[in-house]
Order: C-alpha cells, then sequence, then structure tokens
C-alpha cells in the first residue's frame, strides 16, 4: 500500500466533513425560508377571510406563474421538472395551512390520474378516488370536492370519450390540465410463478398500448380487461399464475415485483387529464381555451367553424368530434386552442364562431401545463 494513502483518506474525510457542514448550513436557511413563506401564507389566509364571501384559496393562474418562474430562475444542476415538483410541493403544504384542497380523481388508489393529482396538487391536498368519471363530474357539481381530475386523451389510443361526453350536460369549467408521461410495467405478486403466467390483467387502454410487447413476449397469454390497472394489480395478489401490468405507484401500493420495465410500445406515451371545477380561470400568461361546438347541419359547417381562429391568427390544439345527444346524425365538436377567452384575439374568434354555430359553450380557459 502506497504511504500517501492514509494522507489521501484524511483528506478526504476533511472535505467531506466541510461539505457536510455547509448543507447543514444551507438546509438550516432552507428551513427558515419555507417557514416563512408557511407565515405568508397565513396571512394570505387572515387577509381573504376578512373580506368576507367566498374567498378563494387556490388560484391556478397564480400557481403556473410560480412554477414558471422557479422553472426559468433554475441554474441546475437539478432539472427544471424536478425544481418545479419541489417548488408544486412546498405550495401545496403551504396552502393546506389556508384550506386544505378536496380532490377527486378517477380511481381506484395507485391509478395514473391520482397521479395526475399527485402531480398537479401535491400531497397535501386532500384526494378521494371515485369509481367513475360520471361520479368525479358530480362530486364537483355537489360542492363535496372543489375540484376534479379526469383523463382526456392518450398520445397512443386518443380521446377518452366519456370525459368528452360529460361537458354535454355539465356547467363546469376546465381550470388546468396535466401531461403525464405513462410507463407501463409487468408485474407479479410473491406467490406468482413467472414461469407458469397464464393470464395478464390490466386496463383495456394500457392492454392495447402494450400489444406489440406482449404479442411479443406473451402471444398465448390471456389478456383480461379490468376497470383499471390498481384493479389489475389488486388480482395478481391473490392469483399464482397471473400478471398485471400497470405503473409505479401501483406496484408499491400493492407490493407487487416488476418483472419488466417499460413495456408500453411507444417511448412517448403520455396521457392529458383536466382539472375541472366551478369557478373560471383569469388569465396566467400562458394559457390554452376548450370549446364545444354544436354546428348546423349544412354544406361548409366545419370551414365556417375552423375560418374565424384562422383570420385571427389562433393555434388551434385539438379538434375532436363526438355524436350529438340532441338528435341523429349531428355532431359536436370539441376544440383546444392556445389563447385565453379574454384576450382581444380569442374573443373576436368566438364572437364570430358563436355567430355561425347553433350553439357555442366554453368549457375554460386554464394555464397550459408547466410541467
Amino acid at each position: 500500500m502506497s504511504q500517501d494513502m492514509p494522507e489521501k483518506t484524511a483528506d478526504a474525510e476533511a472535505r467531506l466533513s466541510g461539505l457536510r457542514e455547509r448543507i447543514d448550513g444551507i438546509d438550516a436557511k432552507i428551513a427558515a425560508l419555507i417557514s416563512a413563506r408557511a407565515e405568508c401564507a397565513l396571512e394570505v389566509a387572515e387577509v381573504k377571510k376578512a373580506t368576507g364571501g367566498d374567498a378563494l384559496y387556490y388560484r391556478p393562474e397564480r400557481e403556473a406563474q410560480v412554477l414558471r418562474r422557479a422553472m426559468e430562475r433554475n441554474a441546475g444542476p437539478l432539472t427544471d421538472e424536478e425544481m418545479a415538483r419541489l417548488f408544486r410541493e412546498i405550495m401545496s403544504a403551504c396552502l393546506a395551512l389556508e384550506e386544505p384542497v378536496k380532490v377527486a380523481y378517477l380511481g381506484p388508489e395507485g391509478t395514473f390520474t391520482q397521479q395526475a393529482a399527485l402531480k398537479h396538487f401535491g400531497h397535501s391536498a386532500e384526494s378521494r378516488p371515485l369509481a367513475a368519471i360520471d361520479e368525479v363530474f358530480r362530486e364537483v357539481e355537489a360542492g363535496a370536492v372543489s375540484y376534479g381530475v379526469v383523463p382526456v386523451e392518450n398520445s397512443t389510443e386518443g380521446v377518452i370519450n366519456h370525459t368528452l361526453d360529460n361537458f354535454m350536460h355539465s356547467n363546469l369549467h376546465i381550470c388546468g390540465e396535466v401531461e403525464l408521461r405513462i410507463h407501463h410495467h409487468l408485474m407479479i405478486s410473491d406467490i406468482t410463478r413467472a414461469d407458469a403466467i397464464t393470464r395478464i390483467y390490466s386496463h383495456a387502454q394500457s392492454l392495447a398500448q402494450c400489444r406489440k410487447w406482449l404479442d411479443a413476449h406473451y402471444p398465448n397469454v390471456e389478456r383480461v380487461a379490468v376497470a383499471s390497472n390498481a384493479e389489475a394489480a389488486k388480482r395478481v395478489k391473490g392469483e399464482w399464475n397471473s400478471a398485471a401490468i400497470a405503473g409505479d405507484m401501483a406496484a408499491e401500493l400493492y407490493g407487487l415485483k416488476v418483472l419488466a420495465e417499460k413495456i408500453e410500445d411507444r417511448p412517448d406515451n403520455s396521457t392529458r387529464f383536466l382539472i375541472i371545477g366551478p369557478e373560471q380561470v383569469p388569465a396566467s400568461g400562458d394559457d390554452k381555451t376548450s370549446l364545444m361546438v354544436s354546428m348546423r347541419n349544412e354544406p361548409g359547417a366545419l370551414h365556417d367553424l375552423l375560418a374565424p381562429f384562422q383570420e385571427h391568427g389562433i393555434d388551434l390544439t385539438r379538434v375532436e368530434t363526438r355524436p350529438s345527444q340532441s338528435g341523429n346524425w349531428t355532431y359536436v365538436f370539441f376544440i383546444d386552442f392556445v389563447g385565453h377567452r379574454d384576450s382581444g384575439n380569442v374573443a373576436a374568434a368566438l364572437k364570430e364562431v358563436g355567430a355561425r354555430a347553433a350553439d357555442l359553450k366554453v368549457l375554460g380557459s386554464y394555464p397550459r401545463g408547466v410541467l
């Protein structure tokens, strides 16, 4: 052994000791600043209560602005997404001191929708799993919760029609959006015989998103569609010959072993979720708007619908068609575009579309997803 090894070890230990002391000092400053922010949050709550009426504690546009600034100020080495996630949790904890946000989501626990709810509202929100999209809408409409989280489209399988259909008879507004990268894993329980799997459970969309992988690795295994990936994970717990396709949260929640990671056919697989609530959201500076439009059944109707957006320089991000519930062979268009309903060019375009349409309903203007 070289004689200078003890000296190098001593130098490394001294350096580590100094770095640890520095980290302890930084941690103390961070804790003090978080406490100061929490005190400010409590003062905000007092001011809002003093004004009387129904004070809005959660402000989607304000939160979006804070997160954008956090990412703009980020100098690394943490990624913008990690920095925003940390700020989201700080804001969530501070908001809980004012008034905890109650959120309903399409359950059960362990679903991607729950993951989207936590990503948007943080872990200090009070979340409630519900069995169906209809129930999420009803709970928010009844005032039992402040907001709901529902899936609306997947990059591989397209729109969630049931969510769009609920907007046809609901007065709720879209208050925000969340985009979540979806990674599917094949998982088994502690009693599963990995070499004897004859059945794989998952949600129908998840099975579809992993079709090619399943064809290549388990071509002769029965694929059973269930209500959710969390339900799939539950079933596997009691069966020695079955596996489930689900996400990280389900594996952790139900104590399953991941047999194969990221088995989705498309690496860019993602799902978009909507935040629904009772109030309209003011402009945040980077917004989207969603519409529901019924057109008269006549030649050129689609052109008449889309022309005002082009004329006013508005970027359409999605156009979907659903059969109308008011009559045969009539259709409703769901349209997303960049901009807030209160901005000049958007207001002008909406006025022109409204004059040409049989019915126009603005589902909401809301901050674009910041992560």
